[in-house]
C-alpha cells in the first residue's frame, strides 16, 4: 500500500522509480530501457537479510504486454548506480538499507504491475500499478 510492504521479517519502502534509456548514466551498456526501482529495506528480526534477497523474496514485476503469456520482466544487473552496492550487503536486525533494482522493459506504453506476497510462495498481499514514464 502506498509503496510500501511489511511482513513477518522485511518492512520495504519503494521510495522513487525511473526509467534510464540506454546510453544513459546509470545504463551506460544496456540495449533496452530499464526502469529502476530505489526502495529501503527494513530488517525487522532476520540474522540474514540483503535488500536484494527481501526484494526477491516479496515482490514479483509484470509487464503485461502479451495476450497469451505472462510477461515476467527480467532483471537488469548491469547499472552503474550508487545505491546499487548495498545490494548484497547484511542488514543488522532494526536496520534500515537503501538499494536499487532494475528490469529491462520490453515497451515504453505498456505499465508495470509489482505484485507483494508473503514471502516466495506465500499469499499476495497487494499490488501497484507504475506508470512508464
Amino acid at each position: 500500500k502506498n509503496g510500501e510492504v511489511k511482513i513477518n521479517d522485511i518492512k520495504m519502502k519503494i521510495t522513487k522509480t525511473e526509467v534510464i534509456q540506454p546510453g544513459n548514466p546509470g545504463n551506460d551498456d544496456g540495449e533496452k530501457p530499464i526502469l529502476v526501482i530505489w526502495y529501503d529495506t527494513t530488517n525487522i528480526q532476520s540474522e540474514s537479510m540483503t535488500p536484494d534477497t527481501a526484494w526477491d523474496a516479496v515482490f514479483t514485476v509484470i509487464q503485461d504486454n502479451d495476450p497469451n503469456t505472462v510477461n515476467e520482466l527480467g532483471r537488469y544487473h548491469e547499472m552503474n548506480i550508487t545505491e546499487y552496492e548495498n545490494a548484497l550487503k547484511k542488514i543488522k536486525v532494526g536496520g534500515t538499507l537503501e538499494s536499487v533494482v532494475a528490469y529491462e522493459l520490453d515497451d515504453l506504453e505498456t505499465p508495470i504491475t509489482l505484485t507483494a506476497s508473503q514471502g516466495l510462495m506465500g499469499d499476495k498481499l497487494g499490488e501497484e500499478e507504475i506508470e512508464i514514464k
